[in-house]
């Protein structure tokens, strides 16, 4: 039983491991999940390790098995998703390990994707002893927006708001700059660095002109930058729609719906901006979940709402809500515009849809992060523990 104990420490120091490289493909790998991969002789010498560094890139398995070279016939491969078992941009994993020789294929959970899946079955046909499942909830928890996006077949939707103590985003008489800390504001940019795009409302961009880049230091990134506005009121000059040299990385799209005046669609077209006609909600505004179809067919894996309450409201209303990041500055309005606007819920029980913790505070605010009770994994919890401390 403790020999029996001991390789299972083993198999999870080693998968540990490769879950460490996966997170080094971290923005960049969408809309491909992190996969990191080691390979081992005997119990404990690595030969190869490698992770995912974006499309059109080699796969972990493919890197790890370059750095080991022939030291990979019979070793074991720790990977932590199911070698896919298809063509896409480059060859199928299954087919790299099979002619390297490995003895052994251990990976951390199954290839949720019908397109990609089947490469444990391929294994073992090949003679190649496969075990699945070490570490498997650490490895969801790494990859649960592309885990949704796969099998919501929808962006993974993050929630941010920055607040005082009692809700509000703004003062009575519009002031909303700045509620939170510099600490908070630079924890945001993180957020946006991790989004495929950010979603806003009109509100917000007639009342802040935010540029909803992502400034991490000397870095500057350019989620795709989307605007809801119902009737095209925003100025096709406002800084969100600026485009760089590059349009690609400095691309915004103007979410609309029909109500929009031609005369202001045209405003738009000729500043090169585009646009996207959508159907209305029940209150009249771009419809959410036809927002996030249309992202997907576009491969973006994640976004982050930064409202304002208007739009988190009819994101929190049509419950498409994942994960929520809530920033409270200790400060009372005790008026001002709510960081939540909609129907909200009609029920206290209802209220219940996220799991809760508190993490480090950011300066002097206090930071709140929330997440679907389906999702909160026990690998969530520690991540989220770790970070309070």
């Amino acid at each position: 039983m403790g020999d029996a104990q001991s390789i299972d420490d083993l198999h999870h120091r080693h998968m540990d491991r490769a879950i460490d490289l996966a997170l080094k493909g971290a923005r960049v790998a969408h809309p491909n999940p992190m996969v990191g991969c080691v390979i081992v002789r005997g119990r404990d010498t690595i030969i190869g390790q490698g992770w995912h560094d974006g499309p059109g890139t080699d796969h972990a398995e493919m890197v790890a098995l370059k750095d080991a070279g022939e030291a990979a016939r019979g070793a074991i491969a720790y990977v932590t998703l199911e070698p896919c078992n298809h063509t896409g941009r480059t060859g199928p994993c299954v087919d790299a390990l099979i002619e390297a020789g490995v003895a052994d294929v251990i990976y951390a959970m199954d290839d949720p994707n019908p397109v990609a899946s089947g490469g444990g079955d391929r294994l073992r046909a090949a003679g190649i002893s496969v075990r699945s499942g070490v570490l498997e909830d650490r490895a969801r928890h790494i990859n649960r927006a592309w885990l949704s996006y796969v099998q919501q077949k929808r962006p993974y939707v993050v929630g941010k708001t920055a607040m005082t103590l009692d809700g509000r985003i703004a003062t009575a008489g519009g002031e909303s700059q700045w509620i939170t800390s510099a600490e908070s504001r630079k924890a945001g940019h993180f957020l946006r660095a991790d989004a495929g795009a950010i979603i806003v409302g009109a509100n917000t961009v007639i009342a802040d002109d935010p540029s909803l880049t992502a400034r991490l230091g000397d870095d500057v990134s350019y989620p795709l930058r989307v605007v809801l506005d119902t009737t095209a009121r925003t100025s096709p000059g406002a800084k969100v729609y600026e485009r760089t040299g590059n349009v690609a990385r400095g691309s915004a799209l103007l979410a609309t719906t029909n109500a929009a005046p031609a005369d202001r669609l045209a405003a738009f077209a000729e500043m090169g901006v585009e646009t996207l006609i959508l159907s209305e909600d029940d209150n009249g505004r771009p419809d959410p979940g036809e927002l996030l179809a249309a992202l997907y067919t576009r491969e973006i894996v994640s976004v982050l709402v930064e409202g304002g309450g208007v739009v988190l409201g009819s994101f929190f209303d049509a419950d498409l809500i994942d994960e929520i990041d809530m920033f409270a500055a200790p400060k009372l309005f005790g008026g001002g515009k709510p960081a939540f606007g909609g129907n909200g819920v009609h029920a206290l029980a209802d209220a219940d849809r996220f799991a809760f913790m508190q993490l480090a505070q950011t300066g002097p605010d206090f930071h709140f992060h929330g997440i679907r009770q389906s999702l909160a994994t026990p690998a969530w919890r520690d991540a989220n523990t770790s970070e309070a401390r």
